[in-house]
C-alpha cells in the first residue's frame, strides 16, 4: 500500500541536524578547556603563550567554535584578534556562525557577521547558518542573519527553506518574520512539499492558520500526491483536521483519501470526522481499495473497521486484485475484524483473480485461529485455488502443520504433493494418516515422491518410499523419481536411498535422457558417481538415443562438456570405454569443450585420448578450428563480455601440445581452410605465431587458392601479417584468380601491408610483373579505389611502369571512378601513348570534370577515337553528361562531325536518349544540314516531344528525308506497315504550300521540292541503317554490366 507520508516525514532530516553536539573540555587542549570555563584570563594567557588559536580536534572543530557554541562574546573577539578563523569548518563543514546560531546568541551572531563570517555558508546538508536558526527559535540571530543575505528562500540538500524549518519547528515568531522579510510560502522541497505540510503533520495548527491566513495553498499537493489534510489525518491532529475542512478542503480528493490516511494509520477520531463531514466510505483508490480494505490490515485499524461498516461501507467491495475485506484481514490474521466483516454480511467464499478465498490465504499465510473461524462459518475447504490449489496445499506448501491438521479436520481428501516442496514430514504424517492417496499424481503426472527426489527432501523421500510410494513411476515427460534425484544439487542422500530401493538407472525419458543424463547435465559429481557403477552406463545411455527420436541426442559427456563440469566428466571418462562419440551433428565431446573454452574439461578428455582430428558434418572443423574461431570472435569483447577468460588460449595450447599422431596445425576444413587461416582472420596474433611456431604452412592454400597471407592483407591484421614474412611466406603466391597478396592489399587500402609486401616481393622475384588472370597489376587495383598512398608505394617500384597486360590502365581506372587525385599521381608517370579508348573517354564516362581537365592539359588527344568510332564528346553526350559536353566543345573545341561506326554524331546519341535540351551540343550547332540529316528522325521515332520541339527551334526542318526518303513525319510510324499507310493517306491529302527555297538558309539534296510526290514514291518507312544499340555505344563504359573490360571483381569474401 501506498501510505508511505507518515514514515516518510520522519525520515531523512526532518528538521535542522543537531549542532549542539557536545565538546569535552576535560578531553581538549588547555585552550578549548579554559574556553568552556569562561575563562578569559586564562584564554588571553594561553594566547599570550601562543597557543595554535586555530587548532583541530578529531572533528575538525577550532576553539572558535567552541567559543561560539558557548556564546562568549569577549572570548570570541580574543580569538579573532589572535588570527582565528571566522569561516572555519569542521567535519560536516559548520562554521562557527552555525554554532552561534543553533546556541541562539544573536551577540556572537553579530559578532562573527561583523568580522568577516560568511552568512551564506553551507554545510554538508547544504543547511545554512539562516535553516539553523529557524529550525532552533532563534529569532533574534535570524534577524542578525537576513540583514546580510540576498536570497532568504535558499533551499538545503533536501529542498527545504528556512520557512520549511521554521513550520517544522512550530515557532510562530520565526515564521512571521519570515513571511515579513518576503520568504515564499509555497516553496516545495525535493519531494514537492510546501511549508503547511509540516506544519500539518507535525500538528502546528497556529502555523497552519498562519500560513493560510497568508494564502497559502490548502490543498497543495506533493510529489505523491498527499495534501495537508492527508498529512493532518497521517498523524492525527484533529483540530488541524477540522480547521481544513472547516476551510473548505476536499476530503474525497485523489486515490488515497484522507480517510484511507486515517484508517491505515489507525486514526480513530479523524476517521470519525471525515465520516461526519461526508467522505465517502466506499471510495476506491488506484488499486480498488476502500478505507475498508486498508483498516481490515492496519495494526491499530480495529476501531476504524467498526466505524466504517457502522457508517455503511460496502463489506464485499473488491479491489482490482478482487481481494475483498475479508482477503486483507486474512493476510494479516485479524480475528476480530474477520468477524466483524462476517457477521455484517462478508462473504466467505469471495474469489479473488487468482480464484483464492480468504481460506486459501489464511491458510498461506499460518493463520490457524482465523481458519477455525472461516471453517465455522461454512467456508468451503474443498474450492480450488490458484493453480487449482485447495487450501490445504497452501498450508502444507509453506510448512504449517496446525493449519494442516485444522484443514484435515474436515474430512476432505487430497493429494500430498505440495507438501514436499518444503520438508514438512509432520505435515506429510498428518496427509498420510488421513488416508490421502501418495501416487496420485498432478496436471504434470508426477507423484509427490516426484517433488520430494527433485526437491532434496530425504527424510520425506525416505517416508513415501516407506509408505509404498513407486519409486520407478514416469511423469507425463517419461522421467521418474531418480532423474529429478539425480538433476538436484542437494545431498545425495535421495537418490541413494531411491536405488537402494530399487529405481532403476537404465530408464530413460520420452527423449532418450536417463538419470545420467540428468546428473551430468547439472554437473553432480556424487550423484554420477552413485549411478555409474551400476552397469555400463555410457554405452547404453548413448546408445539408448538411436531407438528413440531425439532432437538433442548427445551422450552425457556432452553434456558435461557443455556446462563445463569437469569433475562430473572425469568420472564419466573414467566409466566410459569410448570419449571420442559424436552427437548427430558430428560434435564429439573435445570439439563442445573446446568451444566453450573449459580448459579443465579439455584437459581430462585429452588425458583420456580424446582425438583432436574428429570433424564435425557442417564445415569439416576439428576442435582446434572451433577454438581458433570463438577465439577470434570473441576478441574484441573478451574483457567486456567473458567471464571466464583465462584458460581459452589454454585449450589450443593443451590440444597441440599433447602430441597426438597428425599435422593438427594444417588440418583443413571443407573449404580448405587451416587453423592458421581462421586465426588469421579473427586477427588473434598470438595465436598465429604459436601455430607457425608449432609448424602451421604459411603457404598453404584453400580451395580458392588464397593462404592465410591473403586473408591478413584483405583484413588488414599488421601484426599478422608481419608474422607470415618473418616465417617466410611467399608474397607472390596466386589464387585462383591469379591475385597475389599485393592486389588485395592495395584494392583494400592497407598502405603499411602493401609496403611490406612489395619488400618481400622485390626481394623474392624482381621481375615479376603481378599480373593477375585478366591482366590487372596492384596499381590497377589502386587506382580503381583511389587509395593515393598505396600509389606511391606502388610507383616507387619500377615494376608497374610498362605497357604489358590490360589495356585499360590504371589512370583509365582512376578516372572512370572519378579520383582525380589518383589520376594526376599516374600522369606524372606515365609516359604512354594511349590507343583505342584513351583516359579522356574514361573521365567523360565518369563524369569527372577535375580528372577531365587534368587529362587535357597532359596533352590528351581530344578528337581521339575507339574501336567503335566514339570520341570522348559521344560517350559524354549518349551518357547525358552536359558539364563534359560543355568543356569539351567550348575549351576544347571538340569535333562535333565525328561519325562512330553507326554513323551517329555526338548530337544523334544526345537525341536517342533525351539529353538534347541540355545538352551544349544543340546549342553550338550552326550546321542546318547537320541538324536536318537524321536527329530529328530519331527523335521523332523514339517519342521524345522535348527533343523534338528543341530540334525545331534552332532551324531542324520537318521537310528533311533521310537516305531512305522518310520524314520526321513517318519516321513516328511503330513499323514499317503503319508508315505504309500513312504515306498512303497523306499522299490523298492537299499538298502543302511550295516553300520559297530562299527561305531556307542552306539547301540539302535530300529536300524534296513535292513532299507528295516523295511519299508516293518511297512507301518503305524503315531506316536501312542499324538503330542504335539499347545501351548506347558499342563496348562502352558500364560500370556494372558483367564482363566488361573494367570489371575488377570484389575481393576476398571469406
Amino acid at each position: 500500500f501506498a501510505i508511505s507520508y507518515g514514515c516518510s516525514l520522519r525520515s531523512g532530516h526532518s528538521s535542522a541536524p543537531q549542532y549542539t553536539s557536545k565538546f569535552f573540555p576535560h578531553e581538549g587542549p588547555p585552550l578549548v578547556q579554559a574556553i568552556f570555563n569562561r575563562n578569559a584570563e586564562e584564554v588571553q594567557l594561553l594566547l599570550h603563550k601562543k597557543e595554535d588559536v586555530n587548532a583541530l580536534d578529531q572533528e575538525r572543530r577550532t576553539p572558535l567554535h567552541a567559543a561560539a557554541c558557548v556564546g562568549d562574546v569577549h572570548i570570541m573577539d580574543l580569538l579573532i584578534e589572535s588570527g582565528a578563523s571566522v569561516n572555519a569548518k569542521d567535519h560536516v563543514w559548520l562554521t562557527p556562525l552555525h554554532r552561534a546560531a543553533a546556541s541562539r546568541n544573536e551577540r556572537a551572531v553579530g559578532l562573527l557577521l561583523r568580522r568577516g563570517a560568511e552568512a551564506n555558508a553551507r554545510d554538508k546538508f547544504w543547511q545554512t547558518p539562516l535553516h539553523v536558526a529557524a529550525a532552533n527559535r532563534a529569532t533574534r540571530c535570524a534577524e542578525a542573519l537576513l540583514s546580510q543575505l540576498s536570497n532568504l528562500n535558499m533551499a538545503d540538500r533536501t529542498g527545504r527553506t528556512a520557512l520549511h524549518h521554521a513550520a517544522q519547528s512550530g515557532f510562530q515568531e520565526m515564521v512571521k518574520l519570515l513571511l515579513n522579510k518576503g520568504a515564499n510560502l509555497s516553496a516545495i522541497d525535493k519531494k514537492e512539499r510546501q511549508p503547511i505540510h509540516c506544519a500539518a503533520y507535525l500538528g502546528h495548527v497556529e502555523i497552519v492558520k498562519l500560513l493560510v491566513s497568508r494564502s497559502a495553498d490548502k490543498s497543495c499537493k506533493d510529489k505523491q500526491g498527499y495534501t495537508p489534510l492527508h498529512a493532518a489525518a497521517a498523524s492525527g491532529h484533529i483540530e488541524i483536521v477540522k480547521y481544513l475542512l472547516r476551510m473548505g478542503t476536499e476530503p474525497n480528493g485523489f486515490g488515497n483519501t484522507a480517510l484511507h490516511v486515517a484508517c491505515y494509520m489507525g486514526q480513530e477520531a479523524v476517521a470519525t470526522e471525515l465520516v461526519n463531514h461526508g467522505a465517502n466510505v466506499n471510495q476506491p483508490n488506484k488499486c480498488g481499495y476502500t478505507p475498508l480494505h486498508l483498516a481490515a490490515v492496519s495494526t491499530n485499524g480495529a476501531l476504524c473497521l467498526e466505524l466504517l461498516v457502522n457508517n455503511g461501507a460496502d463489506v464485499n467491495q473488491q479491489s482490482k486484485e478482487g481481494k475483498s475485506p475479508l482477503h486483507m484481514a486474512a493476510i494479516h490474521g485479524r480475528f476480530t475484524r474477520s468477524q466483524i466483516l462476517i457477521q455484517n454480511g462478508g462473504e466467505i467464499d469471495c474469489v479473488d483473480k487468482y480464484g483464492n478465498t480468504p481460506l486459501h490465504v489464511a491458510a498461506k499465510y499460518g493463520h490457524e485461529l482465523l481458519i477455525s473461524t472461516l471453517m465455522t462459518n461454512g467456508a468451503d475447504t474443498a474450492r480450488r485455488g490458484i493453480h487449482g490449489m485447495f487450501p490445504l496445499h497452501l498450508a502444507v506448501l509453506y510448512g504449517f502443520s496446525d493449519c494442516c491438521r485444522k484443514l484435515l479436520s474436515s474430512g476432505q481428501l487430497y493429494s500430498i504433493v505440495s507438501s514436499m516442496s518444503k520438508e514438512n514430514v509432520e505435515c506429510l504424517n498428518l496427509l498420510l494418516s488421513s488416508g490421502t492417496d501418495l501416487n496420485k499424481r498432478d496436471i504434470m503426472g508426477r507423484t509427490p515422491l516426484h517433488y520430494a527426489a527433485a526437491n532434496g527432501r530425504y527424510q520425506c523421500t525416505v517416508t513415501l518410499v516407506s509408505a509404498g510410494a513407486e519409486v520407478n513411476e514416469p511423469d507425463q515427460t517419461g522421467c521418474t523419481p531418480l532423474h529429478y534425484s539425480a538433476a538436484s544439487q542437494a545431498f545425495s542422500s535421495c537418490l541413494e536411498h531411491l536405488l537402494d530401493n530399487g529405481a532403476d538407472p537404465s530408464m530413460v525419458n520420452s527423449k532418450g535422457y536417463s538419470a545420467v543424463h540428468y546428473a551430468a547435465y547439472h554437473g553432480n559429481k556424487q550423484n554420477l558417481e552413485l549411478v555409474s557403477f551400476l552397469f555400463n552406463l555410457l554405452e547404453m545411455s548413448f546408445n539408448a538415443l538411436g531407438d528413440i527420436e531425439s532432437s538433442i541426442p548427445v551422450s552425457p559427456l556432452h553434456l558435461a562438456a557443455d556446462k563445463g563440469h569437469w569433475q562430473a566428466l572425469r568420472v564419466l571418462t573414467e566409466t566410459a570405454a569410448y570419449v571420442d562419440m559424436q552427437d548427430a551433428a558430428g560434435r564429439s565431446v573435445l570439439y563442445l569443450a573446446a568451444q566453450k573454452g573449459y580448459a579443465r574439461c579439455v584437459e581430462v578428455l585429452l588425458a583420456q585420448g580424446a582425438s583432436c582430428l574428429l570433424n564435425d558434418n557442417r564445415l569439416m572443423w576439428t576442435p582446434i578450428h572451433v577454438r581458433i574461431h570463438v577465439m577470434s570472435c570473441q576478441m574484441a569483447f573478451l574483457y567486456c563480455f567473458i567471464p571466464a577468460a583465462n584458460g581459452h588460449s589454454d585449450c589450443l595450447r593443451m590440444m597441440i601440445d599433447y602430441g597426438e599422431e597428425g599435422d593438427l596445425t594444417n588440418v583443413a576444413d571443407k573449404f580448405g581452410q587451416t587453423p592458421l587461416m581462421l586465426a588469421i582472420l579473427g586477427g588473434h596474433t598470438d595465436c598465429v605465431h604459436f601455430l607457425l611456431e608449432k609448424g602451421a604452412l604459411p603457404d598453404a592454400k584453400d580451395k580458392r587458392g588464397s593462404t592465410a597471407l591473403h586473408r591478413g592483407a584483405v583484413l588488414g591484421h599488421d601484426d599478422c601479417v608481419t608474422a607470415l614474412l618473418e616465417h617466410k611466406a611467399s608474397a607472390l603466391c596466386r589464387d585462383t584468380q591469379g591475385r597475389t597478396p599485393l592486389h588485395y592489399a592495395a584494392s583494400r587500402g592497407h598502405t603499411e601491408i602493401l609496403a611490406s609486401l612489395m619488400q618481400a616481393a622485390m626481394a623474392t622475384d624482381p621481375q615479376d610483373k603481378l599480373l593477375d588472370n585478366k591482366q590487372y597489376t596492384p596499381l590497377h587495383w589502386a587506382a580503381y579505389k583511389g587509395h593515393e598512398d598505396c600509389l606511391e608505394v606502388l610507383l616507387e617500384f619500377k615494376t608497374f611502369i610498362h605497357e604489358e597486360g590490360n589495356p585499360f590502365t590504371p589512370l583509365h581506372c582512376a578516372l572512370m571512378n572519378g579520383h582525380s587525385g589518383a589520376a594526376e599521381r599516374l600522369l606524372d608517370w606515365t609516359v604512354s601513348v594511349f590507343a583505342c579508348r584513351t583516359p579522356l573517354h574514361a573521365a567523360a564516362f565518369a563524369e569527372d570534370v577535375a580528372g577531365l581537365q587534368l587529362v587535357l592539359r597532359h596533352g590528351a588527344e581530344i578528337n581521339a577515337v575507339d574501336t567503335s568510332g566514339c570520341s570522348a564528346l559521344m560517350v559524354a553526350a549518349d551518357k547525358g553528361h552536359s558539364g563534359t559536353v560543355a568543356i569539351l566543345l567550348h575549351r576544347a573545341k571538340a569535333d562535333l562531325t565525328l561519325l562512330d561506326e553507326n554513323r551517329n554524331t555526338a548530337l544523334h546519341l544526345a537525341c536517342s536518349k533525351n539529353y538534347t535540351v541540355n545538352c551544349p551540343c544543340a546549342s553550338c550547332l550552326s550546321n542546318c544540314t547537320l541538324l536536318s540529316c537524321r536527329p530529328l528522325h530519331l527523335a521523332a521515332r523514339n517519342g521524345l516531344a522535348t527533343v523534338v520541339q528543341a530540334l525545331l527551334s534552332r532551324g531542324a526542318t520537318v521537310l528533311a528525308v533521310d537516305e531512305e526518303g522518310h520524314t520526321p513525319a513517318l519516321a513516328c510510324a511503330p513499323n514499317k506497315d503503319v508508315a505504309d499507310c500513312l504515306a498512303l493517306i497523306l499522299s490523298t491529302m492537299k499538298p502543302f504550300p511550295q516553300r520559297d527555297p530562299s527561305s531556307c538558309s542552306c539547301s540539302s539534296p535530300t529536300v524534296s521540292p513535292s513532299p507528295g510526290l516523295n511519299l508516293l514514291k518511297h512507301c518503305g518507312i524503315t531506316a536501312t541503317c542499324a538503330p542504335l544499340p539499347s545501351n548506347g555505344l558499342h563496348n562502352g563504359y558500364v560500370k556494372d554490366r558483367h564482363g566488361a573490360p573494367v570489371g575488377l571483381d570484389g575481393c576476398l569474401s571469406e
